[in-house]
């Protein structure tokens, strides 16, 4: 317990762990500076295509959003607590973060979609932060809200929540899709791009 009380005092005191925080903090800022400028080119991108989708086809459209900002604004906060009590999660989320909004440049960039026909718009207020802009239709290939509750579940450590997180991620999962604000391939793409972030971020946090 006394270790836990004062582990965040000792991590910093450790020249590698203190290097590695730093520059992750600042290359994730970079980050976020730079995606209101993507996501406003990427919505104004005329190039794209739409998928047949067989699964979206069988669901009827319906405004799910206040129950997904719900489930992911909680879980965030409850990841956030999580690494503040533990520099070993705080560090691997922070690189895994930073691999994951990468991976989700590149990806978007690469793979041009136009939103589901039958898309009911997910207004969120904090995306006026983050992307500059408060309804986001074509940030599709792969799913970042699934993404990010996945790749919270692979941080954590007790089993328990582990399986919370995991069951919350395939909960927004589904009801992104109930909403058609993503193709079935984003959300099932999304664990996959999860795994492999946090293969990385963990690896930067045992260097």
């Amino acid at each position: 317990m006394q270790f836990k009380q004062f582990s965040w005092q000792i991590a910093w005191d450790y020249p590698p762990f203190r290097l590695k925080f730093i520059l992750g903090i600042f290359i994730l800022a970079l980050i976020l500076i730079f995606i209101p400028h993507f996501f406003s080119y990427v919505e104004n991108r005329e190039k794209g295509y739409t998928l047949n989708d067989w699964v979206l086809a069988q669901i009827p459209a319906i405004d799910v959003s206040l129950y997904i900002f719900i489930l992911l604004y909680g879980m965030s906060i409850f990841f956030l607590i999580r690494m503040s009590r533990n520099t070993s999660i705080c560090l691997t989320a922070l690189w895994a973060y930073i691999f994951l909004c990468a991976a989700r440049i590149i990806t978007i960039s690469i793979v041009p979609l136009h939103p589901p026909k039958e898309i009911i718009e997910l207004v969120d207020p904090c995306s006026i932060v983050f992307y500059g802009s408060n309804v986001i239709t074509k940030d599709l290939f792969f799913s970042g809200h699934t993404a990010t509750l996945f790749l919270g579940a692979l941080c954590l450590e007790k089993k328990r929540e582990k399986t919370i997180a995991f069951i919350a991620s395939g909960i927004i999962a589904v009801l992104l899709l109930v909403q058609h604000v993503h193709y079935t391939a984003d959300v099932i793409a999304a664990p996959f791009f999860s795994w492999i972030c946090w293969y990385f971020g963990k690896s930067i946090e045992k260097l």
